[in-house]
């Protein structure tokens, strides 16, 4: 029961998932309240995440899912495009009604590719939603160890591959390796930098902001 409660988010047991779900809660009725047809483009999802929410085939919800590759879509209103989320040059400025970006932000290696990609999605819609765990969170979410994300590289790959502590488990080599370079989470300050001219919305766990999301949605 421990494992299932602490898996990744894709498992329904899990806290991930609850948490993602009530934060989609939130989205959905920010977005009922915009008019339609509404364009949506989410970066760095999959078309399953919107099907499995009951998305596929919405006569006024259009949604382009942009990540490393473009896959085959059988809904009539869901589509994916190969992109890249720091450079969205063959999107014109404001060509979506909103930009949403669920746990990617943190996955870009650099503040420097975080930077480009979040002024990528405020020039591209005109709503956007663009969710990260919280730096100074006591848990890093990935690997569900109490601040792991301040040890130095070396220590983490350490432990993901030496040990079984990271969830149950002992780490692939190289998926540790590339997991452990690209993971950068990023501070509440440095997601009011990113994003100015936005509101956040925070997951509360134990009294203390777990994520927090960047949104410009009307009140």
């Amino acid at each position: 029961m421990i494992k299932d409660l602490f898996a990744d988010s894709s498992s329904k047991s899990s806290l991930g998932f609850k948490f993602r779900e009530k934060r989609l809660l939130f989205f959905k009725d920010k977005i009922n309240r915009l008019n339609k047809p509404l364009k949506i483009l989410d970066v760095g999802g999959t078309l399953s995440f919107w099907a499995d929410r009951g998305y596929e085939n919405h006569p006024e919800i259009h949604i382009t899912v942009l990540n490393f590759d473009k896959k085959e879509s059988p809904y009539k209103n869901i589509i994916s495009i190969a992109g890249d989320a720091t450079n969205l040059s063959n999107i014109k400025d404001n060509q979506f009604d909103v930009c949403f970006s669920n746990s990617v932000i943190e996955h870009l290696f650099t503040r420097d590719n975080q930077i480009k990609m979040a002024k990528e999605v405020q020039r591209v819609s005109t709503f956007h939603f663009v969710q990260t765990p919280n730096r100074h969170f006591f848990i890093e979410p990935h690997y569900l160890l109490p601040f792991f994300q301040f040890l130095p590289k070396k220590t983490q790959y350490f432990i993901l591959t030496k040990t079984a502590l990271s969830r149950m488990k002992r780490w692939d080599k190289g998926f540790a390796k590339n997991y452990v370079d690209e993971i950068r989470l990023i501070s509440l300050t440095e997601m009011h930098e990113m994003f100015p001219k936005s509101r956040l919305y925070h997951e509360k766990f134990l009294g203390m902001s777990k994520s927090f999301t960047s949104h410009n949605f009307p009140e």
